[in-house]
C-alpha cells in the first residue's frame, strides 16, 4: 500500500526434498480436529463472500475461547487468546467447503481466522491491510478431506510471519509465543484435487 506499484513478499523457508533422509512423514491434516468436540457458537452464524465463495462465519465475541464453525464436510476449530480485544475491530472464524468457479474451477476447503474490514459483520471477508489487535495464542485446525493443505499467516501491513507459527503433524497450526504484530489473517487453505471439475477431453485428429 506504500505505492501503486505493488511488491513481492519474500520469506526464507527450509527446503526438505522428498528424497532426503530427514524428510518428514506426511501430515494427517484432520487428526487433531477429529479428537475435538464441537463448541456451540457463542455468536450467530452468518454468511459472507470472499472472492465469490460463500463462507460461513461466526464472530469472535470474547478475548479468549474455543469456537467451531462448519460447512458441508469441513469443520474448523479455533482456540485463541487475545492480548486485548480492540473495541473497533472484529475478528471472525470462517469456513468454506466447495467448488470455486471464478477464473477457473477447483475445489477448496478453507479454515480462516480473519479481521473484518469494520465493525459491521457484512465487512468480514473484505480486503483489510492493517490491524491493532494482538493475539497471545491461537490454534487453528480442521476436519479436512485432503492432504494438500497450505498454511498462511499475515500480520498488519500485509507482512509474512516466518518463524512465528508452526504446523504440527496432526494438522494443528499453532502460535504459542504470541505474534510480533497484530494479526490480519491465519488460514489453512486446502485443495481437494479429486473433486475438481473434470476437464473436457479433446479429441486427437
Amino acid at each position: 500500500m506504500e505505492s501503486q506499484d505493488g511488491k513481492l513478499l519474500l520469506a526464507e523457508i527450509e527446503a526438505r526434498p522428498r528424497l532426503s533422509p530427514n524428510y518428514p512423514p506426511p501430515f494427517n491434516w484432520s487428526l487433531y480436529a477429529s479428537g475435538l468436540q464441537h463448541f456451540s457458537p457463542r455468536s450467530p452464524v452468518f454468511h459472507n463472500s470472499i472472492y465469490f465463495d460463500n463462507f460461513t462465519f461466526t464472530e469472535l465475541s470474547q478475548e479468549a475461547g474455543n469456537y467451531t464453525v462448519c460447512q458441508k464436510n469441513l469443520c474448523c476449530y479455533l482456540n485463541y487468546s487475545m492480548a486485548e480485544k480492540q473495541k473497533d475491530e472484529v475478528y471472525a472464524l470462517g469456513v468454506f467447503d466447495g467448488l470455486h468457479v471464478i477464473e477457473g474451477e477447483y475445489y477448496l476447503q478453507i479454515c480462516t481466522l480473519l479481521k473484518c474490514n469494520g465493525t459491521n459483520l457484512k465487512s468480514c471477508g473484505q480486503r483489510v491491510d492493517t490491524a491493532a489487535t494482538r493475539f497471545n495464542f491461537f490454534s487453528l485446525s480442521g476436519s479436512f478431506n485432503t492432504n494438500y493443505v497450505f498454511p498462511e499467516v499475515l500480520l498488519s501491513g500485509t507482512q509474512l510471519a516466518p518463524g512465528e507459527f508452526k504446523v504440527l503433524p496432526d494438522g494443528q497450526m499453532i502460535s504459542e509465543k504470541g505474534l510480533s504484530k497484530p494479526l490480519l489473517v491465519a488460514a489453512l487453505f486446502g485443495r481437494w484435487y479429486e473433486k475438481d471439475s473434470p476437464h473436457p477431453t479433446s479429441s486427437t485428429p
